[in-house]
């Protein structure tokens, strides 16, 4: 392995047939893989106790615990479900493969194995994994980006925590579908990475900004869709509208581009709503939290002005669970 890089997948091979071990052993070392290997069930789930594994090839028809029963444990255990598991299986064996990949099974290999189908299919689920892992560090960046936006003047962070999950809330009861959903809670917390590019002395102000110094504030959403500009993902071309279009209105009195009703992203209109809902909730060097009660009357006062007339009951109506993440996610 060379210096920095990153060490091979591990595979652990189950097989209660020494020979049949023997054959994957030939077939996977040859590519590079770090193997492991185990000959029943309870050796197996001890071992990936132990030690990391990228992925199971698993042989069903084996004495005292069967490779089903094996993938049932691993996929019930949070530190293993995780795993992908390839069972290995004789044509001749009676198996139910629906079953199979009920339990959690990602596929199925035919003995006598063919290497050419093993080294494809363990390639195939390898990089499956490596997406996975790809997009999961990609969603924590776009959350840590944001998070660092907003420790400029809050010194916690929490804000994006919050307002990134009422973000779900309330697309969820708009209407959104679950992955819609979740695409734009994590793209939320980008919501004012712009103002990176705000002077301190204007965004730490305890009093009152000037006109001057607000027009200056008012340039963190066209700085966010600089940041963001020329997106090659979705959550970031998303997070692009939102950074651009969280300051516009219903009314079109909002800023950077006076955008008014429907022609403002239903994304922006959302977190334009739950951004101000939360900074009315929370305390501030400048200002005490308003109640629950003193801030829906003023949302509610801005209804078809400041905000999208057909969020405020939605608001209204998932307050509950807005209230319970304002407890998980407080100061």
């Amino acid at each position: 392995m060379r210096i920095g890089s990153k060490p091979a997948p591990r595979i652990l091979l189950v097989d209660d047939e020494p020979s049949n071990l023997r054959v994957l052993r030939q077939v996977l070392q040859a590519a590079r893989y770090r193997l492991s290997f185990a000959r029943s069930g309870q050796d197996a789930l001890k071992l990936v106790e132990k030690e990391p594994v990228d992925l199971i090839l698993l042989d069903i028809m084996m004495p005292d615990m069967t490779g089903l029963e094996v993938c049932e444990r691993l996929k019930q255990n949070p530190a293993t479900a995780h795993i992908p598991v390839i069972f290995v299986t004789a044509l001749k064996d009676s198996i139910d493969e629906a079953k199979g990949f009920e339990i959690g099974a990602v596929d199925y290999i035919v003995k006598p194995i063919v290497p050419a189908i093993v080294l494809a299919r363990v390639k195939t689920h390898l990089s499956l994994i490596r997406a996975d892992e790809l997009l999961n560090t990609h969603i924590d960046l776009i959350q840590r980006l944001g998070r660092a936006a907003e420790y400029k003047d809050n010194e916690t962070g929490m804000h994006v925590q919050r307002m990134s999950r009422y973000a779900k809330v309330i697309a969820s009861a708009y209407g959104f579908c679950e992955e819609s959903a979740d695409d734009l809670m994590m793209a939320a917390p980008m919501h004012d990475i712009g103002k990176i590019g705000i002077a301190d002395n204007i965004l730490l102000k305890p009093g009152k900004l000037t006109e001057e110094e607000y027009e200056v504030m008012k340039t963190h959403a066209q700085i966010g869709g600089e940041i963001l500009s020329n997106p090659s993902s979705y959550l970031i071309k998303l997070a692009h509208s939102v950074a651009m279009t969280h300051h516009e209105k219903w009314d079109g009195t909002g800023y950077p581009n006076g955008l008014s009703g429907d022609n403002i992203p239903i994304e922006g209109r959302i977190v334009a709503l739950v951004d101000v809902f939360d900074a009315l909730t929370s305390a501030r060097p400048y200002k005490k939290a308003w109640s629950t009660e003193e801030a829906m009357n003023y949302i509610t006062e801005q209804s078809g002005k400041h905000f999208d007339p057909t969020l405020i009951p939605l608001l209204q109506q998932e307050l509950p669970k807005l209230l319970e993440i304002q407890k998980q996610f407080a100061e």
